[in-house]
């Protein structure tokens, strides 16, 4: 499900972030589900209890999370709260500075088709039953 690097250079708790976000994104963790406790995936990853608690808030303040009280956390509803609007721009951003740097518009174009065909084939095998996890 998760893979936690312990000599990496990114904190614990942003690879248990990105580790949720890639799982959501994917499908994977469809809206609705139960997240394991944060005591239970600590135990699991073997990382402190505060780390994960770390991590499940960030995910709630970003919207892939929600907590219902004495029963946990689940995979939020995706909702376009302004953060769709941002990546766009970063996208638009990166595309400038790619073509700052050189690179055409073809292959720009290219790597944005192949990054939708990888995360719709994500969701397509998720959505016959298979997990990434």
């Amino acid at each position: 499900m998760f893979y936690i690097d312990l000599k990496s250079r990114t904190p614990i708790y942003a690879q248990v972030v990105d580790n949720f976000k890639r799982l959501i994104i994917s499908g994977a963790l469809p809206p609705d589900e139960k997240v394991p406790s944060v005591r239970e995936l600590a135990r699991t990853l073997t990382v402190n209890p505060n780390t994960v608690q770390k991590a499940y808030r960030e995910l709630e303040s970003r919207g892939y999370f929600y907590t219902v009280l004495g029963q946990g956390n689940f995979i939020a509803k995706p909702e376009d709260d302004g953060e769709v609007a941002a990546l766009l721009t970063q996208l638009e951003d990166a595309a400038g500075e790619l073509h700052y740097r050189g690179v055409g518009e073809q292959e720009m174009m290219a790597r944005v088709r192949a990054g939708c065909e990888k995360a719709a084939k994500a969701r397509s095998n998720n959505e016959g039953g298979e997990r990434n996890d």
